[in-house]
């Protein structure tokens, strides 16, 4: 099983990269995200390896966190890669996490491939998903989790958190609370 590239790139379209790692060419499939982010020569990629008896298939992404959604949707039943990628091409995970939260169908519906009953089942099988994608981030963004935990604990709803928590500037969870509960206050 491969988890991980680094070599040359060879070849790049908004899709794919051929990868040269120590004269071995590697094609694998790209989000737009990660596309846009391959900027030298030189990358390194998490990869996910896709085994099917016709075929093998790496899915490479620049970020951690890119991959742990990628696999989200694997694990619901009716999305295949094509369709995972996608998602991952069309939110970053924190986007994502987001729309999760939010259960924003309408914004789900908006990716190529995934229609009214995709976007339910990822809702419905994903609920507490958003927790797990912005706990694998950055430090910021694990405080923002536990101000929304704190939040919820206190009764709000999770639509009013994520508009206070967006308003505020604040990098550790304490603050994040109190300028949350400021802006909470006027609402």
């Amino acid at each position: 099983m491969i988890i991980g590239l680094e070599g040359i790139v060879e070849y790049k379209e908004p899709s794919v990269v051929h990868l040269n790692v120590n004269g071995v060419f590697y094609e694998v499939f790209v989000s737009l995200h990660t596309y846009s982010s391959i900027g030298g020569q030189k990358v390194r990629l998490h990869i996910h390896h896709v085994i099917r008896e016709d075929a093998q298939q790496l899915y490479g992404f620049e970020h951690k966190n890119e991959k742990i959604l990628f696999e989200g949707m694997l694990k619901i039943n009716g999305i295949g890669p094509k369709a995972a990628l996608a998602i991952c091409s069309t939110f970053t995970p924190e986007q994502f996490a987001g729309i999760i939260s939010s259960k924003d169908i309408n914004a789900l519906k908006k990716v190529p491939g995934i229609g009214p009953k995709s976007a339910g089942r990822i809702m419905v099988e994903l609920a507490g998903f958003d927790a797990v994608l912005l706990s694998s981030g950055s430090t910021a963004t694990t405080a923002t989790t536990e101000a929304s935990m704190a939040l919820e604990s206190l009764g709000f709803k999770k639509e009013q958190i994520a508009k206070a928590l967006s308003a505020s500037s604040a990098t550790d969870t304490a603050a994040l609370v109190k300028d949350a509960l400021k802006q909470l206050q006027k609402l």
